[in-house]
């Protein structure tokens, strides 16, 4: 079992619940709530009723990474993320947000760097540090966790590289790659997260094959992201072209992950995926 982790006070002790990370998407383009939370009103609103509903990590982007988003400048994503950083931090004071770590979705080491002066806690990079050659020791040099996510190629391209011969072979063997690069640039294995990437680079079939094998990452010795909300091969399997209508349909694949001993979720619905996740524990955690 990893060892645990404690960031702004609070402790995750892997394996004894999971834990729940609510998306605040501050992007015109996301593909489930883009444009909902691009104010900073909105956005810290939106931060509020996910702490309320038992989020205990809130994860800021300001990049849409859905298949063909467009990249914004390092200088936009900035100026997208950093207020709304600033103004949670701010807006704590002595409400349910005060103790909720942020991370900042990114994958560039200027935004990581501009989101951890703010107030972040958490880098949360889809690119597993692949991106950007920088952020692996920016990250270690902050001294803040990292998430590690599997992708092949980029939000415009991944979606074409769904070619695998050995789909969880191939998706563990790059995350012990990145592990290895983190540990190399100085980061703690204690504060690596990995995500094997449902959506990215996957297809309909191989996104339900990773949600089935999912007890095998945990042989890489890390604690375990796994975000299927809203996403698309949920919406294949209900014919639902919605996303925010694929709650249910969500909730289904968190309690799969539960089983498969995911440490976090990354989720749209906290107050929905709260009580899932609470009996879903009651029932496959010992």
């Amino acid at each position: 079992m990893p060892a645990p982790l404690t960031i702004r006070g609070r402790t995750f002790n892997w394996g004894s619940r999971t834990y729940l990370m609510g998306v605040l998407n501050v992007t015109p383009d996301s593909f489930s709530d883009g444009g909902s939370f691009n104010t900073l009103a909105a956005a810290v609103a939106q931060a509020q009723e996910l702490a309320d509903a038992g989020a205990d990590i809130i994860d800021v982007g300001g990049q849409s990474t859905r298949p063909g988003a467009l990249e914004v400048s390092v200088e936009e994503e900035i100026e997208r993320v950093v207020p709304v950083v600033r103004e949670l931090r701010k807006a704590a004071g002595s409400t349910a947000l005060n103790e909720v770590p942020i991370s900042v979705d990114t994958a560039r080491s200027q935004v990581a760097q501009a989101a951890v002066a703010a107030g972040a806690d958490i880098i949360n990079d889809i690119s597993g540090g692949t991106f950007d050659p920088q952020m692996l020791p920016v990250v270690a040099q902050l001294g803040v966790p990292v998430m590690l996510m599997h992708i092949r190629g980029n939000p415009q391209t991944m979606q074409k590289l769904t070619n695998y011969q050995d789909l969880i072979g191939e998706i563990s063997e790059f995350l012990t790659q990145r592990i290895d690069a983190a540990i190399a640039a100085g980061i703690k294995r204690s504060r690596i997260i990995i995500d094997p990437g449902i959506g990215f680079a996957k297809n309909y079939a191989q996104n339900l094959e990773i949600l089935r094998q999912l007890p095998v990452f945990q042989s890489l010795g890390c604690p375990l992201l796994v975000g299927p909300s809203r996403k698309s091969f949920i919406g294949h399997i209900l014919d639902q072209p919605e996303p925010k209508a694929r709650v249910w349909g969500t909730a289904a694949a968190c309690c799969a992950a539960v089983a498969g001993a995911a440490d976090i979720l990354r989720v749209h619905d906290v107050r929905e995926m709260r009580d899932v996740c609470r009996v879903a524990d009651a029932i496959y955690r010992k």
